[in-house]
């Protein structure tokens, strides 16, 4: 399901899905806040929640901590993220506009909060060496369950090169998943195909991707993709790795033949 962006984000606190819809839920709360210079906003919600810094100078605040720190770019740098059990209150308070990813969701583990630093954050060049160069693409993983069994949230991003496929090969999973896009430069325009539906995204659109469906991704050439993606963990089955579409995992494969042949 696609949600369009239809206006420009607004001072504060921007919904875009809620983990309480009766349709298409996918259990999760995501929206944009948007802070102006001095700005100071609280959140003290009884559920899981991360907060992932997309750009601008911010301070984060919680428990007895406290990080001030700036981020320039999606596409050249990796992310501060504050994740947060039902218990803890953030403070946030900007020093510069700055704009921030909130996901939330219901959680009844207390876990001590984590501040994942840049260097905390995997990040990792999938695809490079296979399809001559068609999909590869930066996937950064901030939390999963590898680093998070307590969590009922997985976050991460990816930059998806102009012209080029991510989520590929094709793949699914039953667990609920959000994609946020940022288009570079702002005008232009990517592909989401959810099932045998393709959705035209552009800067600032979201998908939800629901019921199992495989869900590559291209950009439009000359354009450059940023997401981020937001899965929830099911009860008793937690999103560990997705399931690939056997007929197309040869493209994968060290000798697959891609026309054309190579020059000699």
């Amino acid at each position: 399901m696609l949600i369009k962006k239809k206006n420009e984000f607004r001072r504060g606190y921007n919904q875009i899905t809620s983990e309480d819809e009766k349709d298409n839920n996918t259990m999760m709360d995501f929206g944009i806040i948007i802070l102006e210079k001095n700005d100071v906003y609280t959140n003290d919600e009884k559920k899981e929640r991360a907060f992932l810094l997309m750009s601008g100078d911010v301070t984060f605040e919680f428990d007895d901590a406290s990080y001030s720190v700036r981020r320039n770019s999606l596409l050249d740098e990796l992310p501060y993220t504050l994740h947060v059990s039902k218990n803890t209150k953030v403070k946030l308070t900007a020093t510069s506009k700055c704009e921030i990813c909130y996901v939330a969701t219901k959680n009844g583990n207390d876990f001590k909060s984590v501040f994942y630093k840049p260097e905390d954050t995997r990040s990792e060049q999938r695809g490079k060496g296979t399809m001559k160069e068609t999909s590869t693409r930066i996937v950064r993983t901030i939390f999963d369950k590898a680093n998070a069994p307590y969590a009922n949230l997985v976050l991460g991003e990816v930059v998806n090169y102009p012209g080029k496929w991510s989520s590929y090969p094709p793949h699914h999973h039953p667990q609920p998943e959000i994609y946020h896009y940022r288009i570079y430069p702002k005008h232009g325009f990517g592909i989401s195909i959810l099932g045998d539906d393709a959705y035209k995204v552009f800067d600032g659109d979201t998908i939800k991707i629901l019921n199992d469906k495989v869900h590559p991704q291209v950009s439009a050439p000359g354009y450059a993709m940023y997401y981020i993606w937001a899965i929830r963990h099911l009860e008793n089955n937690p999103y560990i790795t997705p399931v690939f579409v056997k007929e197309h995992m040869w493209v994968m494969e060290e000798n697959a033949f891609i026309w054309p042949e190579e020059e000699k």
